[in-house]
């Protein structure tokens, strides 16, 4: 679980899953009045625990990227296998992806890249292809065309520290950056192991991955460096050395 001092007098305790971060330094909940809202708690909470510096944010509702990926027309997408993401409480058509070639709407696309029946590693798989694909839609020459309309889906919508002058800095440097530049990386799943902890604020029992926060960070952090480059010093910790990663209950 994370920890974040500064909300440990609202929430009793100053524990709590990582992934809600976000949600309690949001407006509305009063537990961070900092202007960064949400994204800047969720920065915090990774600094403190896991020396992870976030330069800038973005956050974007999840309607939101429905709306970017309709108004670019869809995504063509190739599955290596069958996704299925039933379960035993929905059994719809919706969640079952076939191998091969594919075009997704906003809605399909949205829903294959939240799939986690199997588990959160595959789901970031999932994401992984679906923004690939976003990028390669972005890339195409058309795309300029329907700008306007990508631009109106954002507005009012996302999160942001970014000024417009430096979105748009971005959006020209993205369509040039060879593809060998970016890279996708994750917390090692060999660092892992399952199992339960009693949530005092949603009062159930919630699952959780359990790895050791010293290993887990360095080697998360060393996975990212630049061929050649030399590994960044580890950040001192004190207190509990016990790194709990919670996914929150459905």
């Amino acid at each position: 679980m994370g920890k974040d001092p500064e909300v440990k007098d609202d929430l009793g305790t100053d524990r709590q899953k990582l992934n809600t971060a976000y949600t309690y330094g949001n407006p509305g909940l009063h537990f961070w009045d900092h202007p960064s809202q949400g994204p800047g708690l969720l920065a915090r909470t990774l600094d403190l625990n896991f020396g992870l510096h976030a330069d800038h944010y973005v956050a974007v509702n999840m309607n939101v990227f429905v709306d970017v990926v309709d108004a670019l027309g869809g995504l063509d997408i190739t599955l290596p296998e069958a996704i299925d993401g039933r379960t035993s409480s929905d059994r719809s058509e919706r969640l079952v992806f076939p191998a091969g070639p594919q075009h997704l709407t906003g809605e399909q696309a949205l829903t294959l890249g939240r799939i986690r029946n199997v588990s959160v590693f595959s789901r970031a798989s999932h994401q992984n292809l679906v923004m690939c694909a976003l990028q390669e839609e972005i890339e195409k020459p058309e795309t300029i065309l329907k700008v306007p309309a990508i631009i109106s889906s954002f507005r009012d919508n996302i999160q942001t520290d970014l000024t417009p002058e430096q979105i748009s800095q971005l959006a020209c440097l993205g369509t040039t950056m060879p593809r060998s530049n970016i890279v996708f990386v994750s917390f090692p799943r060999e660092l892992f192991k399952p199992g339960e902890v009693y949530d005092p604020i949603a009062k159930q029992d919630v699952f959780i991955w359990t790895a050791t926060s010293t290993n887990c960070a360095i080697t998360f952090r060393n996975s990212t460096q630049a061929p050649g480059q030399a590994p960044r010093p580890s950040v001192p910790r004190t207190g509990d050395e016990q790194l709990r990663v919670a996914i929150t209950p459905r």
